[in-house]
């Protein structure tokens, strides 16, 4: 009989996996016989064990007329991998309870046929909601066709971004800067536009995690047309971490050798304007199998991404400052009237010692008004 605490130790369990495993879902494993835990696992990173697998593995008996509990339905294809029905059909497994079926057309209901084909009773539709939840970048990878976008922004307690004279560092204090890292270690990419180098000379690592932690996430730089500096430290450390630089099809072919010598993985991508076309910039993405992107970028870039409606999710930090002047956030973004403004929505606060995380999604007015 299904029991939901051994869902919720599988969604827990499904956690050591966040930011691991990409692009698989992180998915978590219980199994249970006579009511006790026997083995708990979750998805490895991308070509080693699925979570099925793994929690199979660490039975130290038999898991013969044993119970599942699976936060995403069973894959049922040849990947990287076999399918982990397979491995769960030879097991002896006798019921399977799955949080979620898979929307990926490759499974889709036929991990569950398979399970029900060799005799294994199976039940699904559990904790949909908080499934949905921990799994929301792969869920719009597949659903979307494209990378999942977190947009984070640090700004003053009056909206300001930087101050007059473009000074911005720091507008927020140390423990934000951690959490921001903590997120850069959990995303597979992270974007910013060639303003930015310039402006900042970041570096875009993980630099304020557990060091036995740190995966440095890989770099996008929207530069349309190659003028990122020779001495930013991005340049400097492309030996050091993958980054990929986007341009337009008419940028400067010596630079472009320059910037590959150095070690930069160059694509170009169709352009409008002055402006690469962000639609192009995800599908490149979404093609080289990421999808998790973390958008930390100025005004213009963030301005292109709210108004090509990318922004799956978003974050504001405040600091404890009032800069005043006017470089605030979003003075281009077109929105003439409050009925034209983004609602965010299911937002959350947290409290960053005397800073202040918000974060939310957004519903654009299209679903409003399909809605509506």
């Amino acid at each position: 009989m299904y029991n939901p605490i051994f869902m919720k130790e599988a969604i827990k369990a499904a956690e050591n996996a966040r930011g691991k495993c990409s692009p698989n879902p992180f998915v978590g494993v219980v199994i249970v016989r006579d009511g006790l835990v026997i083995a708990t696992g979750w998805t490895q990173a991308y070509g080693f064990d699925h979570a099925e697998v793994n929690a199979l593995n660490k039975v130290t008996d038999t898991a013969v007329d044993a119970e599942m509990y699976v936060t995403l339905e069973p894959c049922s294809h040849y990947g990287k991998t076999p399918p982990c029905t397979q491995a769960i059909i030879r097991a002896g497994i006798r019921t399977v309870y799955i949080g979620l079926i898979d929307p990926n057309p490759m499974v889709a209901g036929s991990g569950i046929k398979q399970l029900q084909d060799a005799g294994i009773t199976v039940q699904s539709g559990f904790m949909q909601d908080e499934i949905e939840l921990q799994l929301e970048y792969y869920l719009v990878y597949i659903q979307k066709c494209r990378p999942f976008v977190l947009w984070k922004t640090a700004l003053s307690l009056d909206g300001k971004f930087r101050a007059e004279d473009g000074s911005s560092r720091w507008i927020s204090n140390t423990y934000s800067r951690r959490y921001v890292h903590c997120l850069r270690n959990e995303c597979d990419v992270v974007m910013t536009g060639v303003n930015t180098v310039i402006n900042d000379d970041p570096l875009l690592n993980v630099r304020y995690c557990a060091k036995a932690l740190r995966r440095d996430p890989v770099r996008a730089i929207l530069d349309p047309y190659l003028q990122i500096p020779i001495t930013s430290r991005i340049v400097q450390t492309l030996s050091k971490q993958r980054t990929y630089i986007f341009h337009a099809d008419d940028c400067p072919m010596e630079k472009r050798e320059t910037l590959r010598n150095f070690g930069a993985e160059l694509i170009a991508v169709k352009s409008q304007g002055t402006a690469l076309d962000l639609n192009c910039v995800m599908n490149e993405l979404y093609d080289r199998k990421h999808y998790l992107i973390l958008l930390e970028c100025g005004g213009l870039l963030s301005d292109a991404f709210w108004s090509e409606r990318l922004i799956d999710k978003c974050i504001f930090i405040y600091g404890n400052k009032i800069v005043g002047g006017k470089q605030a956030l979003f003075s281009g973004l077109d929105l003439p009237s409050i009925s034209d403004a983004i609602t965010i929505e299911r937002i959350k606060v947290h409290n960053l010692h005397d800073n202040i995380l918000v974060s939310g999604y957004p519903k654009y007015n299209h679903e409003a008004h399909n809605s509506s």
